[in-house]
């Protein structure tokens, strides 16, 4: 899913995971990289979030756990 990016997947899945759940700018999330060191622009994750966000809700989906009627 990764193979062949420039950065290391842990980032990619961070910035997307961040840009998703908590509704952060791309600016923000810019920001908090370069905190941690890592140098990124707002439209790489941009592109990282389109292409990987239907990719991740199909492999969220797969393994969540039906519902229980009680």
């Amino acid at each position: 899913m990764f193979k062949g990016r420039h950065f290391d997947r842990t980032v990619i899945l961070l910035c997307t995971r961040w840009y998703l759940a908590y509704n952060l700018s791309l600016r923000n999330l810019v920001k908090m990289m370069a905190e941690r060191g890592v140098s990124v622009d707002h439209a790489t994750i941009h592109r990282w979030v389109i292409r990987y966000s239907p990719e991740l809700l199909k492999r969220f989906n797969s393994r969540k756990r039906g519902v229980a009627s009680k």
